[in-house]
């Protein structure tokens, strides 16, 4: 072995024994005449320690002090922190690392356990800072927020699926609570006047993707989706619903029968041209979604029937566009902001009638008469 790595590892072990030599040392002292294991700078060690791990991990902090109280990671970094049930302190610590929020994880690891912080890491969410420095990364993950449910909700539900989706998740209400809470207008909904009082709230709960937290009331996630909806109705589409000679709950009905009619995003405005030139001349709508959801739930769970029979056509009820001319009594679904828009500014066309294409797409063939409309049937 070469003169100089042995001098090296000589030196090393004698660095090595002389750290063991001064631990042993302080442990003595502190056991024997009482001498103080590390300065109070430190924090106060956690009680459950042996004297020999509050001295070690003691001398390792007060080597790093300087650590403490300088920030931990790069600055202008960030993490939105999940923690779940079961996550250990050093599984955190690691992905605080991995975002840049520790640039020495071993400290912030060693200060947890000496101050015995690392157990009073919960389930919850944490927002942290490269900024921070160890003490205030300790302090922070002993005060977590609540873990927020994520919910989406696609264009074009209706109320009673969004409650069963609500109902599956961990919440503190649930499917009976929401429908509830949505059977009238609260009387703090800028819409409120345009609600009929024997309406729903179908049609004004906003389809997005929502975050709540596990303690939040029905009344209170309502209120995010009626909220919502405000925020996107703009003026202009007001305007435009003005304009097309609808209220806005006329507007949000006819929007929702696009929304479950239209099922390529291009033809939405087109089909909202046939539904206005339709309703100018008085003639009945013929919307199969109307009838869908007059006829609700069906025996394997579904909401919307998918083969209407001619029987179907026939039920007696005021959302049946087939039956009774005009718009039906209220919206049949939740429609998203582009039905809403095709129907504040629909294409300008003479078409009155629209039906699927035969090529097995979901494409609709539109025609200005009937006969053309017959010719456009399927052989």
């Amino acid at each position: 072995m070469p003169k100089l790595i042995k001098s090296c590892l000589l030196v090393f072990l004698l660095a090595v024994f002389g750290v063991v030599i001064c631990v042993g040392v302080w442990v003595v002292g502190a056991t024997v005449v009482g001498l103080p294991t590390v300065p109070v700078s430190v924090g106060e060690p956690d009680p459950s320690l042996t004297q020999l791990q509050e001295t070690a991990l003691g001398i390792y902090l007060l080597l790093n002090q300087h650590a403490l109280d300088t920030p931990a990671g790069r600055p202008g970094t960030a993490i939105d922190l999940t923690v779940v049930e079961g996550d250990t302190a050093s599984a955190v610590i690691q992905r605080l690392s991995q975002a840049g929020i520790l640039e020495q994880p071993n400290i912030l690891r060693f200060y947890l356990r000496y101050r015995g912080l690392d157990r009073g890491i919960d389930a919850g969410r944490y927002n942290l800072r490269g900024e921070m420095t160890i003490r205030e990364i300790a302090e922070a993950l002993q005060s977590s927020q609540p873990v927020q449910n994520t919910i989406t909700i696609p264009e074009g539900w209706r109320r009673e699926q969004i409650a069963q989706l609500l109902s599956d998740l961990n919440l503190e209400f649930g499917k009976i609570e929401f429908l509830e809470e949505t059977m009238t207008p609260p009387q703090n909904f800028i819409h409120t006047y345009e609600i009929p009082a024997s309406s729903t709230l179908e049609g004004f709960l906003f389809p997005d993707t929502y975050l709540i937290d596990p303690d939040s009331n029905a009344q209170d996630f309502v209120f995010t989706m009626l909220a919502n909806f405000e925020k996107r109705l703009d003026p202009k589409i007001h305007q435009g619903f003005t304009n097309q000679g609808l209220t806005i709950f006329e507007g949000v009905m006819l929007a929702s029968i696009v929304e479950r009619e239209a099922v390529l995003p291009e033809e939405r405005t087109r089909i909202a041209a046939v539904f206005h030139n339709r309703l100018k001349l008085g003639m009945p709508l013929e919307a199969d979604p109307t009838v869908q959801f007059a006829l609700g739930v069906q025996a394997d769970g579904n909401w919307w029937k998918l083969a209407l029979t001619y029987d179907d056509l026939e039920i007696d009820s005021p959302y049946n566009t087939y039956r009774y001319a005009g718009l039906p009594v209220g919206p049949i679904a939740n429609p998203g902001l582009d039905s809403l828009r095709a129907v504040a500014f629909p294409d300008q066309t003479n078409e009155l009638y629209f039906r699927t294409l035969c090529d097995g797409s979901t494409g609709h063939a539109f025609a200005v008469t009937f006969e053309e409309h017959l010719n456009n049937a399927c052989p």
